[in-house]
């Protein structure tokens, strides 16, 4: 991920049992080209993961926050210049990992800027604004969210956003 995942994963330690990337029970990750398509990709993709790890019940809240995020990673994370269709290596990585008691989707992205999350009062003025609510989003659905700049030959940023699983 261009840093080691220990240092990645820092902030979702927040009141929680520290994390250990080598303990999570699953993890598995797409990379996702610059294309209109990269959402529908990335929902079918954690759609099938969610399947697999037989946590299918969570899939509404986190096909929804995983659509925000990587739609903010297209979006705004992109260069103005960056080649759209056909890239040697996707610009955009999504990563789902679960823990016993927790799963996290996580988007890798190229830019060093840092998320902008517009205040509810923002939001509640226009209600005919077609954007500017996907943090709010992430926000609402997620158990808590952040992002971590990265360092290393990637750079860039993650932002991530954790689902807290009932306990078996």
């Amino acid at each position: 991920m261009g840093t080691n995942g220990s240092t990645m994963l820092e902030p979702l330690r927040q009141g929680l049992p520290p994390l250990n990337l080598a303990a999570a029970s699953d993890a598995a990750s797409c990379a996702l080209h610059a294309r209109y398509e990269a959402v529908r990709e990335a929902r079918r993709f954690t759609r099938g993961t969610l399947d697999q790890w037989h946590l299918g019940d969570r899939f509404d809240d986190v096909c929804l926050v995983v659509s925000e995020l990587v739609t903010n990673a297209l979006r705004h994370a992109l260069p103005a210049n960056a080649p759209r269709l056909a890239a040697p290596e996707p610009p955009v990585r999504l990563h789902l990992m679960r823990w016993t008691g927790r799963l996290v989707c996580a988007v890798r992205d190229p830019s060093d800027e840092g998320p902008v999350a517009r205040d509810a009062e923002d939001l509640s003025g226009d209600c005919s604004a077609e954007s500017g609510r996907g943090l709010f989003l992430v926000d609402s659905f997620s158990d808590s969210w952040g992002w971590h700049p990265l360092a290393g030959a990637f750079g860039g940023k993650v932002v991530w956003a954790l689902f807290r699983l009932p306990q078996p």
